[in-house]
């Protein structure tokens, strides 16, 4: 009986997939974006300052830190300049440098997508041109916050969708800028589109494995804001991020999880996370999510609804939001207690 349960469960999980019942479409294959930034190889081979460079590939965020800690400013400058790609992509480097880099990188880009990535104070700490492209921005001060968030989108963001006009609190831009918006100025909010994500939400968004390729991508980016001296992070997962902040929990550093929108985090409780950090959930009534099966069969569906009593999860408000994406709106309980939250005060 139970097996013929679970049989069940699977053939409707495949069918809400399939044939794009409960608000899931038909979504196109992505292979996920991986490995050292673009630029390594010629980073490897540079001897301009007398020394082994550390590898992007290998070396750790704290070894990173500590190799940039030893130069002095006319040597970054050089290394900047030589391999714009790599500095501002390299977790370890310092915030400032990173931010020049990756203007500089931008400004030589010839993408129409990211001319606005490129207007002038905007805080770029990752920009990847690979694939559909990643992206890192940061609203205010992350050098002298008191607290700091992470943003984490789900599906159907990359470059090009990062800060698009239509759907804004659906794109991390405009959920870290509310969230920015709405906390004290001694806090900073990182947007941050660093994974490859499914496009539509198809095969790719009903199973793991391009979550997992995230997974290791946040815990990289993660462990460089610790090395460089930035506050244990808040992080916020919408949606399928909430798959890559489940796969990546015990190695985040947070001080809180926060998901919203989830179809699950590849866990059966909070205890199965592994992480010391608070998680918190939030699903409002309209969210068509709620309709998707809470299952994980034959490697389809991620589990446990995380706004389920039986998970463990403290319980967000989120009466006032609306659909998928209405969890940062302006004035919605769910932005509040978000905020809240991300500032330690949430009880």
């Amino acid at each position: 009986m139970r097996r013929f349960a679970r049989t069940l469960a699977a053939v409707a999980l495949a069918t809400t997939v399939v044939a794009g019942t409960a608000g899931w479409a038909s979504g196109t294959t992505q292979r996920a974006v991986t490995g050292p930034p673009p630029g390594s190889a010629s980073w490897r081979a540079d001897g301009v300052l007398g020394r082994e460079l550390p590898d992007p590939g290998s070396a750790t965020a704290a070894h990173v830190s500590l190799f940039f800690a030893g130069l002095a400013e006319r040597e970054r400058q050089v290394l900047l300049e030589r391999h714009p790609s790599v500095v501002g992509n390299l977790d370890g480097a310092p915030l400032e440098l990173r931010y020049r880099a990756n203007a500089r990188a931008l400004r030589a880009s010839h993408d129409p997508r990211l001319v606005r990535l490129a207007t002038p104070g905007r805080q770029i700490l990752a920009f990847d041109p690979r694939g559909r492209g990643q992206v890192a921005e940061v609203f205010g001060d992350l050098r002298s916050a008191r607290h700091v968030s992470v943003v984490v989108p789900g599906s159907d963001i990359d470059a090009g969708t990062f800060d698009r006009k239509n759907d804004v609190y659906g794109t991390p831009a405009g959920m870290a800028q509310s969230l920015y918006a709405e906390t004290d100025p001694g806090s900073a909010v990182i947007a941050w589109a660093g994974y490859t994500t499914p496009v539509g939400l198809g095969l790719d968004a009903a199973t793991g494995g391009l979550a997992k390729a995230g997974a290791g991508r946040l815990t990289r980016f993660t462990e460089g804001l610790a090395a460089d001296g930035v506050p244990s992070p808040v992080v916020f997962c919408h949606s399928y991020g909430s798959v890559v902040c489940g796969l990546a929990a015990s190695d985040l550093g947070a001080t809180d999880l926060v998901v919203f929108g989830s179809p699950g985090m590849r866990a059966d409780d909070v205890a199965g996370l592994h992480t010391g950090a608070r998680v918190w959930a939030a699903k409002d009534a309209t969210d068509w999510i709620d309709d998707v099966p809470h299952v994980r069969v034959a490697g389809l569906g991620h589990g446990a609804d995380p706004t389920d009593e039986a998970f463990g999860a403290r319980r967000v408000p989120a009466r006032d939001a609306e659909g998928h994406t209405g969890y940062f709106a302006p004035g919605t309980d769910s932005l509040r207690a978000f905020a809240a939250i991300a500032e330690g005060d949430f009880r």
